[in-house]
């Protein structure tokens, strides 16, 4: 028979075990220990769309698991944020964020079921995309910025400018312009990038801003198609060696960009958050990743996940103020 002393010990261990059982239980799984969802709130195609998959890939190496990208567009990236900020907090659904969703949504639209500044938590940049402002390059009278800007100021609202609809980058970019002018100008919105460019280059409107890797194919035709008057960028792009910055014309913190970087949902773990950033920093280090971004004309991302909170912070106060100030809506 088992004496009191050695029954109290055999008590005591199986005590013991039961808790580390219990311990291991509650204690959560080494993240990640499924398969990550990247979730992109827009249509398969596009440069968001394309740079997710190749990100993916790169982070899906460190991580050690699969990433499958999973579009979910509509109402200018809302339905495809709502699913991340709704989405279980532990790392396995993140997605694309980007100017619209993350910045201007919430005062473009009557209704936005999320909150950006307080259901997401950001992971880190991918890219910014500076734009460039073009003009007709055989149907427009004007040959530089100081013609454009000299029109503009001596017969308000006779110059208008194309964007890809109300309150994208293209369009606040040019609200940014005429505050910069002092000029009164026309904003023609339309659906989507593709009609508005076909205007431009047709000289039915003045100018418009695009993305660097869109108007390639019409500024380098031969004949251009669109000439490029100004660079919306710290310094000038190798893409367009000759076109000036709006620094050197004279017009000051005019540096406007489509971005977009990761994100997950609010209260991710900050060590999940921290393994994310750290992926995805190393897929952005990767030559030919790094080599797609810049020769596209496009500025790697990259950094701590404060940094791109405070990033994604200082657009949102500054589009926040023209939209509120210029009354747009999304309609």
């Amino acid at each position: 028979m088992m004496s009191k002393r050695q029954a109290l010990k055999y008590v005591a261990g199986a005590m013991l075990g039961m808790t580390s059982l219990v311990a291991a239980a509650q204690s959560p799984a080494p993240f990640p220990s499924k398969t990550i969802t990247m979730v992109v709130p827009y249509a398969p195609g596009g440069s968001s769309d394309t740079r997710a998959r190749q990100v993916a890939a790169k982070m899906a190496v460190t991580l050690g698991q699969s990433i499958i990208v999973e579009n979910r567009p509509g109402a200018n990236g809302n339905i495809g944020t709502e699913y991340i900020a709704k989405a279980p907090a532990d790392g396995h659904v993140i997605g694309i964020g980007n100017l619209a969703p993350l910045t201007v949504n919430k005062v473009l639209m009557a209704k936005v079921p999320f909150d950006p500044a307080i259901d997401l938590t950001p992971i880190g940049l991918i890219e910014r995309g500076p734009l460039v402002l073009l003009v007709s390059a055989d149907r427009s009278p004007i040959k530089n910025f100081q013609e454009l800007a000299s029109m503009a100021k001596s017969k308000p609202g006779s110059v208008n400018y194309a964007s890809a609809g109300n309150g994208g980058a293209f369009h606040l970019a040019g609200e940014l312009l005429e505050d910069a002018l002092g000029a009164a100008m026309v904003h023609i919105p339309y659906r989507g990038g593709g009609p508005a460019t076909t205007d431009l280059i047709a000289g039915t409107v003045n100018f418009m801003f695009d993305m660097v890797p869109a108007s390639l194919p019409y500024t380098k035709a031969s004949p251009p198609k669109a000439r490029a008057l100004a660079v919306a960028a710290d310094k000038r792009l190798p893409q367009y060696p000759d076109v000036p910055t709006f620094a050197e014309l004279g017009i000051k913190n005019f540096e406007v960009s489509n971005w977009f970087g990761l994100v997950a949902p609010k209260n991710t773990p900050a060590p999940v958050v921290a393994k994310l950033n750290d992926a995805l920093n190393k897929a952005l280090r990767e030559p030919d990743l790094a080599e797609r971004i810049t020769s596209q004309g496009n500025i790697i991302g990259g950094g701590t996940p404060e940094q791109f909170a405070q990033f994604i912070a200082a657009e949102r106060a500054r589009w926040t103020k023209i939209v509120q100030d210029k009354k747009i809506t999304a309609d």
